[in-house]
């Protein structure tokens, strides 16, 4: 079972594949049997067959079972040149197509080792994390957002059943789970149980929901935030746990709208959607040095705010006057501000 697990996860890396590391040895390893072949076709005089003269194909043979070690002695040097060549230039390639076979026994062995290390190590320190359902456009736009948000890549998870959506990922510099995350076994890899927060972005309302409903039973406490594509599957969605439910194809529909009318309303909701660039609306808990009257809390978070929410209501910029300690407010900043 650990094995298993242990495949199914796609860890960030910049090196080579396993498969392109493996063709370039086997490539390195023809080279070396076709210049053994050349030596010996080049001096082929001075080998000895027991059928006689020594053809290409005797001399390929005899390179094949030289390098290998195996010699079984049916073509043998008998030239003095010959046996020079054999021991200073065939023997030396021998020795290292060894070097080359037991390397790329023990690189396999020890990249397993690491492998199995390193997802031990990534288990250990999972915890308080976001896991990302589903890697398509939504997907990677969310954790677009998040870096954008300051949140680090180590603490971000990506399940998707396509390899090459992990890959993405990794390119990405993020950790991924290859498999469905509408299966309990996959979001536990994932570390669902321990995350902070789970973003559902899959391309079907049905699968979203069976995904909230699994995620939910496993993180009780997390917030979990989905896509819907369409508005009458919201209510679904959210009795099914999502704490936040985004309906992307209504939300799209109103922006191509506004765009008729307010193009100048569309770029600065899009600008407002780009973490960590322009401006950007940001959620944060009142403290004690935050209250006050709502004008100098604008003044303090460094951009007015937009709502207010106390004892689970909202409450807009127009119904109060001040904003207490505990409140949780929604304000703009200045990209200057959110750094």
């Amino acid at each position: 079972m650990d094995k298993l697990s242990a495949a199914n996860i796609v860890f960030p890396t910049r090196t080579a594949s396993p498969a392109r590391a493996l063709g370039v040895r086997l490539i390195m390893a023809l080279i070396l049997v076709g210049l053994v072949t050349a030596v010996a076709y080049a001096d082929r005089a001075g080998y000895k067959d027991v059928d006689g003269s020594v053809s290409l194909l005797d001399c390929i043979y005899y390179a094949t079972v030289s390098i290998t070690t195996t010699g079984y002695g049916d073509i043998v040097p008998v030239s003095d040149s010959a046996r020079l060549l054999t021991t200073f230039v065939v023997t030396p390639l021998r020795v290292l197509f060894l070097i080359l076979l037991v390397g790329t026994t023990l690189e396999f062995l020890a990249s397993a080792t690491r492998a199995n290390l390193r997802r031990r190590i990534w288990r250990r320190k999972l915890h308080d994390h976001v896991v990302i359902c589903g890697f398509g456009t939504k997907g990677q736009s969310a954790l677009r957002s998040l870096i954008g948000t300051g949140t680090n890549l180590d603490q971000i998870v990506v399940i998707d059943e396509r390899q090459e959506a992990l890959d993405a990922a990794s390119r990405e510099g993020v950790t991924g789970v290859l498999g469905s995350a509408e299966r309990r076994e996959v979001l536990v890899e994932a570390g669902a149980s321990d995350a902070s927060a789970l973003i559902v972005a899959t391309n079907r309302d049905d699968t979203s929901v069976l995904v909230t409903l699994t995620a939910r039973e496993l993180a009780p406490n997390a917030t979990i935030t989905a896509a819907a594509r369409e508005e009458e599957n919201v209510p679904l969605l959210r009795h099914s746990g999502a704490d936040t439910v985004v309906t992307s194809a209504s939300a799209a529909g109103r922006l191509l709208g506004l765009g008729t009318s307010a193009p100048e309303v569309v770029e600065t909701l899009e600008d407002l959607l780009s973490s960590g660039s322009g401006i950007d609306l940001i959620a944060e808990r009142v403290d004690s040095q935050t209250a006050g009257s709502l004008y100098e809390t604008d003044e303090r978070c460094g951009g007015p705010v937009l709502m207010v929410y106390r004892d689970g209501r909202q409450l807009r910029r127009g119904e109060l006057d001040e904003v207490r300690s505990g409140d949780t407010i929604v304000h703009v900043v200045c990209r200057d501000n959110a750094a």
